[in-house]
């Protein structure tokens, strides 16, 4: 598809601010990132070493509440940090800056991370089957369909799930990139974005569209839905922090963990609606049975076949705009954890 001289000016600013803020210079043609070369093949081991840590992210502290009340077995190493963080740029920079080891994202942010030029491989596999966003609307906005994005400005994050859900929204659609104006931003900015105007269009998380809606609902804001979904909620970590045999044998405890606090978080919507969205979200009862009726069910997948696949694909739509290099996206995972979120829950939520 030819690339127009806006499409270019997009392009120079998100992959030049990339470049500035991750002191690449160059690493995106990184051999190690475009081979996987680096990653353990070594047996995992059977027991964490005593004295292990890790730095897990914990975006607004939710993955501590969970585990605390689910009760769940303390973990066998030590967390030196939750680190409140959740973005995908976000989390590529604290890898790279050595503050974070392991990480909770959707399926974009590897494949960004990749291109960057920074080795790093999925451990764990969630797969979502129902839509995690919708896209809410400026106020005073005419927009009802997604056919009404064309010749719109969208809020674009490249490196972040909400990134992928609108391009396939587009595709879907039968919109180019050459029909909308794609405004670069992260997700952190989509908000303010939508207030002030600068974009017609953002995709929102089904935990922000409440709130946004019941500020802004009345001056004409909406929201469209759409049966697009993001398909990958995943782990991964830097192929540094799989190489030590140490916290490898962290990751893979912290695994079943990971899977079964999910679990739990979606038999006990009253329990996860008062404990964290009324409590430390600060939204009505109504508004958090809203959000839990929009869950998906947590399933784990004992083979990956399917996330492979959808990850290729995503990789490929990026690619087909732009954004990356083409690449073959199974580099990306780390087999050796395949089947250990799958085995540590019951058989209904394994897929």
């Amino acid at each position: 598809m030819p690339v127009s001289h806006d499409r270019r000016v997009f392009l120079a600013s998100v992959l030049g601010a990339a470049a500035s803020v991750a002191g690449l210079s160059g690493c995106a043609q990184s051999s190690a990132a475009s081979t996987g070369a680096g990653a353990s093949s070594a047996p995992l081991a059977d027991k964490v070493p005593a004295g292990t840590r890790l730095k897990i992210a914990s975006f607004q502290n939710q993955q501590q509440l969970l585990f605390e009340l689910a009760k769940l077995p303390e973990l066998p190493f030590t967390v030196s940090s939750w680190l409140n963080i959740g973005a995908g740029p976000d989390v590529i920079n604290a890898f790279r800056a050595k503050s974070l080891d392991l990480a909770n994202n959707a399926g974009i942010p590897p494949i960004q991370a990749h291109y960057q030029g920074f080795d790093a491989k999925i451990v764990a596999i969630d797969v979502t089957r129902k839509p995690n966003y919708v896209f809410a609307t400026k106020p005073g906005s005419d927009i009802h369909t997604v056919a009404d994005f064309k010749g719109r400005k969208l809020a674009f994050s490249q490196g972040q799930a909400q990134g992928v859900v609108l391009l396939r929204a587009l595709k879907k659609a039968g919109l180019s990139y050459d029909d909308v104006r794609l405004v670069p931003l992260t997700s952190n900015q989509f908000l303010t974005a939508l207030q002030s105007g600068q974009v017609d269009i953002a995709p929102l998380g089904n935990q922000q569209a409440p709130a946004y809606l019941q500020q802004y609902g009345q001056k004409g804001a909406r929201t469209v839905t759409t049966d697009v979904v993001d398909l990958l909620n995943l782990l991964w970590a830097p192929v540094s922090v799989l190489d030590d045999r140490a916290k490898a044998a962290a990751v893979a405890a912290y695994i079943p963990q990971w899977a079964k606090g999910l679990v739990w978080q979606y038999e006990h919507p009253d329990v996860w609606n008062e404990e964290f969205y009324v409590k430390t979200q600060n939204l009505s009862p109504a508004q958090a049975r809203g959000i839990s009726a929009l869950a998906n069910k947590p399933l784990f997948p004992p083979r990956w076949d399917e996330a492979i696949a959808w990850e290729q694909e995503t990789a490929d739509l990026l690619a087909e705009g732009g954004f990356v290099k083409e690449f073959d996206v199974s580099s990306l995972f780390d087999h050796r954890f395949e089947s250990l979120a799958a085995e540590a829950v019951p058989e209904e939520y394994r897929k």
